[in-house]
């Protein structure tokens, strides 16, 4: 299971049925079972996502003997998805990710 940080505020954007919506626009269909978001798509056997008001939280399930293309597509899609139910790029969620990662490391150290 990953966990991603949700832009201030976004939390009303997929709180109810938006989340169950976004990945419905991103995946082509989604079901909403008792709070958390299934679907699947190309490589993805199942993606699970759900929230607290303040993180995204999602579990997959891969096929790794796809194709090439059918993998790139699933890449893709997936991050159109992180960045619609999050309201952050690849770029700001890595980054976000990496000063998470210094910032636990200092705790530690």
């Amino acid at each position: 299971m990953r966990a991603y940080e949700l832009r201030r505020g976004w939390g009303k954007t997929i709180a109810g049925d938006g989340l169950r919506r976004v990945a419905g626009e991103v995946f082509g269909a989604a079901d909403a079972v008792e709070g958390k978001v299934t679907a699947s798509f190309g490589a993805c056997t199942r993606l699970t996502a759900w929230t607290d008001g303040k993180a995204l939280f999602v579990e997959t399930e891969m096929n790794p003997g796809v194709p090439n293309d059918v993998a790139q597509e699933t890449i893709r899609a997936f991050n159109r998805f992180l960045e619609a139910a999050t309201g952050y790029t690849s770029k700001e969620r890595a980054k976000r990710a990496q000063q998470s990662a210094k910032a636990g490391a200092a705790e530690k150290g």
